[in-house]
């Protein structure tokens, strides 16, 4: 009995050591921070606990873990009804009623393996149109697949892109969706004419944001509330562009880093990648500030917007801690991915 005890704990400690947290997501109620890892494995953290003045270890470990799926988990997203995961597999959802009760089971599932091709492509981003019950899915086959939750079934799928598809966002009030790929193209596309891509930006053809030696893929896209600005990086340089004449208009000094998740937060913006630091930015592309972090390598930044109370940003990657910033300003503490 004692032996297997030991084993269990050395097989924990395994998985820490080669533990990569790919997404994040927060509960429609603000309370709750929801991790996925490269083993399929989802774990649930109480942010009321994790913030209590008088926090313990164990407070800042999963109130809730379990399996998500077979393979990696490279996103998560939270509709007011359920918790959505893509990845190695099938997309895969749990009503957040179940998982506020401790009880998770997917209550629905989505194949997204062609008919020419039986093994699943991995999903690499998702977002979801509230007012349509739409899904859209960002697709190791180069597809960007739109699913009608309704019925369950795949109703369209966007084509144009010539390598997998890293990155989704919105704009127009989900009527435009915009996607970034391993091609090097940020993709434009009207959702009420959904067959050819509306606008390509290319940014590894401008010579302000190009790097050659670090490859032409986009990894993360970010659209500002007002919808006039897009930013996107990855192999290429982080740059903004202006949406109505798609031309570069800032460049986010970032040398021999690749930045993989930014968004936009009140007057600056706020990215991470493949260095061991937060980064804010002001809007023309000044750095504000270089904010260290646990993770080598970030894959995921967020910020609860749901709850004043437990407003936070969360970050996670290259670790099976997740970093959280209570004031943005520094780290105030990590969670434990157990």
């Amino acid at each position: 009995m004692a032996a297997n005890f030991q084993q269990e704990i050395q097989q924990k400690q395994r998985q820490q050591l080669h533990m990569t947290v790919f997404c994040q997501c927060f509960s429609p109620c603000g309370k709750f921070l929801v991790e996925a890892n490269n083993f399929g494995k989802i774990a649930v953290f109480s942010l009321v606990s994790a913030l209590s003045p008088d926090a313990l270890e164990d407070n800042r470990k999963p109130i809730l873990t379990f399996e998500g799926n077979s393979g990696s988990i490279y996103t998560l997203i939270a509709t007011e009804k359920f918790l959505i995961c893509g990845g190695e597999g099938s997309i895969n959802a749990w009503s957040w009623s179940d998982i506020y009760k401790k009880t998770p089971k997917v209550v629905w599932s989505l194949d997204n393996s062609s008919s020419l091709n039986f093994d699943q492509p991995e999903t690499n981003s998702l977002c979801f149109s509230e007012k349509d019950n739409i899904l859209y899915s960002a697709s190791g086959d180069n597809n960007v697949y739109v699913w009608d939750l309704e019925t369950g079934t795949r109703k369209d799928k966007l084509q144009g892109h010539t390598d997998y598809v890293h990155c989704l966002t919105f704009r127009n009030n989900c009527q435009e969706v915009i996607s970034g790929s391993e091609d090097g193209s940020v993709r434009v596309w009207d959702t009420r004419r959904p067959r050819e891509a509306v606008h390509v930006i290319e940014p590894y053809k401008s010579e302000e944001c190009s790097r050659p030696n670090l490859g032409k893929w986009i990894g993360c896209v970010a659209v500002d509330p007002s919808d006039d600005w897009l930013i996107c990086g990855g192999g290429p340089s982080l740059t903004s562009w202006h949406m109505r004449s798609l031309s570069p208009t800032a460049v986010f000094s970032t040398p021999n880093i690749c930045q993989q998740s930014v968004l936009f937060h009140e007057d600056m913006v706020i990215s991470g990648g493949t260095s061991a630091h937060i980064y804010h930015w002001n809007i023309n592309g000044d750095l504000r500030s270089s904010i260290p972090c646990t993770q080598s390598c970030v894959y995921d930044i967020g910020i609860n917007t749901h709850s004043e109370n437990y407003k936070v940003l969360a970050a996670c990657g290259s670790s099976y801690k997740v970093d959280i910033f209570t004031n943005f300003g520094y780290r105030a503490f990590s969670l434990v991915f157990s």
